[in-house]
């Protein structure tokens, strides 16, 4: 009895141990679906460290969908790191959409970090990308803010090295505020803002990305602030410190030309000073030296005393005049 216990326990180990190796459930399920596989293909799967789960199911999907999809190339693409399940639900969508996309196509916009099973449903289902406000002036100096909303369809042929949205929110940007400032006036654009649209479709937008532009709506324009009347404004004041400044230089400069101008003339009058100590010294070395007479002295002295009382009566006639215009 107890010999037949180990041999049971024996025979249930080794059925474990066989069924985690070979995955007879999948197998089953497989050949049901009409998916031929061998038993050897699933171990040989699980040596190459590859769930063979991951690649059963995707490949029974597309089986039954109806493509023609090869146990080799889901392994191959699945060991490059790429989605095989996102890979084989993108080409039946395709499929269902009559989008021509082959395996090879799908599998290259994966590796290249695309999601193609969305990529193909932008395709069927266009979607809306909204621009965030785009601030430009017109040619009048008036700021105007526009948002627009794009709508786009995915293109498969440019999936893969095609740039993506940023570039296509950034060309729209780029061209709403072309056409703001090519604009005379605000009030031409807020008239007719499918004039932004029309001239932004005109440049071919799409040309390089991965999306194929259907249409270019204005959803909302705003008026902003006189950006014309603001740089007037600060080039007016700029003009005023300038002018200020300059204003502020010549002032200096004349205060300190009347510094100069009074210390030269106190300098003359240091020298009249000098001079005029001087000019008794003179007086007594020609009378002493008998260049000068008396006479002569005494005449100087009354010229002197005539013209210091001229200048006391000139003096005294400028006061009067003074009260009398008060």
């Amino acid at each position: 009895m107890p010999e037949l216990l180990i041999l049971i326990g024996l025979i249930v180990f080794l059925l474990a141990l066989l069924f985690s190796i070979v995955p007879v459930g999948l197998w089953i399920s497989a050949w049901f679906a009409g998916v031929r596989v061998s038993l050897f293909t699933l171990v040989a799967m699980r040596l190459r460290r590859v769930p063979p789960a991951r690649i059963i199911n995707p490949l029974i999907r597309a089986t039954k969908a109806g493509l023609d999809l090869k146990i080799d190339q889901l392994e191959s693409h699945y060991l490059a790191g790429g989605n095989v399940d996102r890979v084989t639900n993108a080409l039946i969508a395709a499929q269902r959409a009559g989008i021509d996309l082959g395996f090879e196509r799908a599998a290259a916009i994966d590796l290249a970090g695309r999601d193609v099973l969305q990529a193909v449903q932008v395709s069927v289902n266009p979607r809306v990308i909204e621009t965030p406000v785009v601030a430009a002036v017109a040619k009048d100096g008036i700021e105007l803010k526009a948002k627009a909303q794009v709508t786009v369809r995915a293109n498969i042929e440019r999936l893969v090295g095609g740039s993506g949205e940023e570039t296509i929110i950034a060309r729209v940007g780029e061209g709403i505020v072309t056409t703001i400032g090519s604009a005379e006036n605000h009030k031409s654009v807020l008239e007719n803002p499918d004039l932004i649209s029309k001239t932004v479709l005109d440049k071919g937008l799409d040309a390089g990305t991965a999306f194929e532009i259907l249409s270019i709506d204005i959803a909302d324009v705003d008026v902003g602030k006189n950006v014309g009347a603001q740089l007037q404004t600060d080039q007016a004041e700029a003009d005023k410190r300038i002018a200020q400044a300059k204003a502020e230089e010549r002032r200096a400069m004349a205060v300190a030309y009347e510094q100069e101008m009074k210390a030269a003339v106190q300098e003359m009058r240091a020298k009249v000073v000098e001079a005029e100590a001087e000019v008794p010294r003179a007086l007594a070395q020609a009378l002493r030296e008998g260049k000068l007479g008396i006479l002569d002295y005494y005449n100087l002295k009354n010229i002197q005393a005539d013209t210091d009382m001229r200048d006391s009566i000139a003096k005294l006639s400028g006061k009067d005049q003074d009260k009398n215009e008060k």
